[in-house]
């Protein structure tokens, strides 16, 4: 009976050795596993890329939109009801035709006594006139008289140019773009009643960059395209070059078209401003890297270079002009340079490579 105790206690010690023999050979397994994964994983895959020369053309070209050479929001400036209106959306008008009409009857009224009382200020001033020489009135008496005529003739002109405005004229040519008025409504000062834009002549603003801003001036002629008019080409002229960048850092531009005899160009189309280097014919091959070489920027001027050893080294150039993707390379690296392209973000100095392509 004591037998039994003892063979129990020595069976479950071991199967408690064989746990632990077994969880050991477990940990040392995972271990090797995790060694091997470890090392697999010390390459860091990159793509890169080697430093050549090319022959770039410093011709470039900046997409905007066609604006109005003008546009304007035509307001009333006197009040009443619109009589006639005597243009529609579409109509072309010149500068100081009559577009509309205002009913002016009330105004004329107003103009008939306006010139009565100057017509009566102009007598009594003259009584007053002939009487200051026999001493009949005093010099302030006379004063008072000449300024009621004054104000009178000033109440007059007032009057005068209300009934002008009556007759509604454009003060620019262009086209009707819309009406915003009919026969019968009753306008304010400041109702706008027309909005004409002037398409003769067009605006296409686009942006640059400083150093392309640099060779620009005004006055410069610049080759245009117009996207729903691929075959099509046309000139204009560098009519403005912003002298404070924008936010992006980039110069607003404006250059002027003029339009064709039907206007085929309109105000809101896409554009394309072609500037032309004036060098570009003896444009020199130059070492250049895209711009996904540089770490965190073209402005920290580093880039991982790839040593022998499949090693990479942290290495500052210097950088020239700016080509589209290309950035002109001045000292630094040579030609035939690897340099890492993509896969930066994962590198330190030293770091081991495995290059993708």
């Amino acid at each position: 009976m004591k037998a039994r105790p003892i063979i129990y206690t020595v069976l479950a010690l071991i199967l408690v050795a064989a746990g632990v023999y077994t969880l050991i050979n477990n940990k040392k397994k995972n271990e090797a596993e995790t060694a091997i994964v470890a090392q697999k994983n010390t390459d860091i895959s990159v793509n890169v890329t080697q430093a050549k020369y090319e022959h770039i053309t410093n011709d470039y070209s900046s997409n905007g939109t066609f604006a109005p050479y003008q546009e304007l929001s035509f307001p009333s400036e006197i009040s009443g009801r619109i009589v006639r209106v005597l243009v529609d959306e579409g109509s072309y008008v010149k500068v100081g035709q009559t577009v509309a009409t205002i009913k002016k009857d009330q105004l004329e009224v107003d103009n008939s006594n306006a010139n009565a009382a100057y017509q009566n200020a102009v007598v009594d001033n003259q009584r007053y006139e002939n009487a200051y020489k026999t001493g009949g009135v005093t010099k302030q008496q006379l004063d008072n008289s000449r300024l009621q005529v004054k104000n009178a003739s000033a109440q007059l002109k007032q009057a005068n140019l209300r009934i002008g405005d009556t007759n509604v004229r454009a003060s620019i040519s262009g086209i009707i773009n819309k009406r915003l008025i009919e026969p019968g409504s009753v306008v304010s000062p400041g109702t706008v009643m027309f909005e004409i834009v002037n398409v003769s002549r067009l605006k296409l603003k686009v942006n640059v960059n400083e150093s392309q801003v640099a060779n620009l001036r005004v006055g410069d002629e610049i080759d245009v395209k117009a996207s729903v008019y691929p075959d099509a080409d046309f000139k204009g002229k560098i009519s403005f070059i912003a002298p404070l960048a924008d936010a992006s850092l980039n110069f607003p531009v404006e250059i002027e078209i003029s339009n064709t005899s039907n206007n085929q160009l309109r105000a809101g189309m896409y554009g394309t401003a072609i500037f032309n280097s004036k060098d570009s014919g003896t444009q020199h091959a130059m070492l250049v890297l895209p711009k996904d070489a540089f770490v965190n920027g073209v402005s920290s001027s580093h880039v991982f270079v790839v040593q022998p050893n499949n090693t990479v080294k942290l290495t500052k150039v210097v950088t020239g002009r700016i080509f589209g993707d290309q950035i002109e390379i001045l000292s630094g690296i040579k030609e035939g340079t690897t340099v890492v392209t993509t896969g930066q973000i994962n590198l330190i100095e030293g770091a081991k490579v495995k290059i993708v392509k």
